[in-house]
């Protein structure tokens, strides 16, 4: 049973395409297709179900996936093992990261990483579901860990290591009536249009806790997935938005947007490090998570 099958049935079998498979694993689907059906061939079972439009797990394929993630978390421990004896880590983590972080120097962290255990590949990707699906990768066994701002306590199969917290503040036009207050509450802004992330982002999440947490409604008429984005749509009086301070700093141009306070409302943006809790992580992907340890901890 070769380990380059296994993970080829892995990405299918978490990916129910073979075509993102192989764009996962960077090799052709005529590759992909061919390990998994040798597979097949020595197990002597039918593993994924394929029609003309989709793939899913045959019965016997969901049996034995739990046995193919131990196998390949088997090995990678071997090459590990290995790898410490002769001195230097090998391997690849894979990191995921929001498309915003602002307070965390994630290209230096990693600098530094691959600085110290150059044999280690260093895999970093981003999702168009924000943190919501960068802790599903992780409990999926896609990430090895994530960078994520997820409110409240710890997921299935995930456990956050707390980072950074932010306060979140107002941000409307200059010539906006609530900026003759020098502060607002959450039922203040009651009705009026709001540019946000889309759901499963940590700012969308902490604002949307802290309307439902007072019984009020807000519309959001606007999605960035960039929160950076968020106020040249506030200046060209587009809606007004609630954002992680650190998204503010490297406005030039404040002359036409006004910032305000909300109080009596828990508006603490959570910066968290998701790691697999139902599982070890290799020994590669904890010398990382120690090194963000003691640099942010």
């Amino acid at each position: 049973m070769e380990l380059r099958h296994l993970e080829y049935f892995i990405a299918v079998a978490e990916e129910l395409s073979f075509t993102a498979a192989a764009a996962r694993m960077y090799v052709v689907q005529s590759a992909v297709s061919a390990g998994v059906k040798a597979l097949e061939r020595e197990l002597e079972v039918t593993l994924l179900e394929r029609t003309s439009r989709r793939v899913d797990l045959s019965a016997a394929g969901a049996a034995f996936l739990p046995h193919a993630y131990a196998t390949l978390d088997a090995a990678r421990g071997a090459r590990d093992a290995l790898a410490q004896v002769q001195g230097g880590l090998l391997g690849t983590v894979r990191v995921g990261t929001m498309t915003s972080v602002g307070l965390i120097d994630v290209p230096g962290l990693l600098g530094d990483y691959h600085r110290r255990h150059p044999g280690v590949l260093l895999q970093l990707s981003a999702v168009p579901s924000g943190s919501q699906g960068l802790v599903e990768a992780v409990a999926e066994r896609r990430l090895d860990l994530a960078f994520v701002s997820v409110p409240g306590g710890n997921p299935s199969r995930v456990t956050l290591t707390d980072l950074a917290l932010e306060p979140m503040d107002l941000v409307l036009p200059a010539d906006h009536p609530l900026t003759q207050a020098n502060a607002v509450t959450i039922t203040d802004l009651a009705d009026y249009d709001f540019i946000d992330s889309p759901t499963g982002y940590g700012n969308r999440a902490v604002a949307d806790r802290a309307f439902a947490s007072t019984g009020t409604t807000r519309r959001v008429t606007i999605e960035v997935t960039d929160i950076a984005t968020a106020p040249a749509y506030v200046r060209n009086g587009l809606g007004i938005a609630l954002l992680p301070r650190f998204a503010l700093h490297d406005i030039h141009d404040t002359q036409d947007i006004a910032v305000l306070p909300v109080t009596g409302a828990d508006l603490l943006w959570p910066m968290s490090l998701a790691t697999p809790s139902d599982r070890p992580l290799g020994t590669a992907a904890s010398a990382l998570v120690k090194l963000i340890q003691d640099r942010l901890t």
